[in-house]
């Protein structure tokens, strides 16, 4: 089993990559993991994410709550195109991603979207914060 919030961003990359609405707006590679502003936009940043350990089940899985965040960059039309890809992105959402291998989803929420204003106003970013709750075993 991977680090829980490596196994959501994993299951989060897979999920978006694959999905036609979102893979027209903003190319592979440019879904990643990253903490700044990116040179190649438009992208989609995963946060590090926080992982909250909630301890044993039975049959000794383990389950943790994991919260990250999905920032969202663009540069043509600013606001407006980063918007249209957070919308693409939260349809995408709606199932949620599938399990993985060695762990499953016992919940997935899409809880909230921002939209900060950037100090460059050609950059439109936008914050698409998304919790699960994540079971694996030993």
């Amino acid at each position: 089993m991977l680090e829980p919030s490596l196994a959501l961003q994993g299951a989060l990359k897979e999920l978006l990559t694959a999905d036609p609405a979102v893979s027209a707006l903003v190319a592979a590679d440019s879904i990643r993991s990253g903490d700044v502003r990116p040179d190649k936009l438009p992208a989609i940043l995963f946060s590090n994410g926080t992982v909250q350990m909630l301890g044993y089940g039975s049959g000794r899985q383990f389950h943790a709550r994991v919260l990250m965040d999905l920032h969202i960059w663009a540069l043509s039309d600013g606001p407006d195109h980063a918007k249209t890809i957070g919308f693409a992105i939260a349809n995408a959402l709606l199932e949620g991603p599938d399990d993985g291998e060695d762990f499953q989803f016992d919940e997935f929420d899409h809880v909230r979207t921002v939209w900060p204003r950037d100090p460059d106003p050609r950059f439109g970013h936008g914050v698409l914060s998304v919790e699960a709750v994540i079971r694996w075993s030993l």
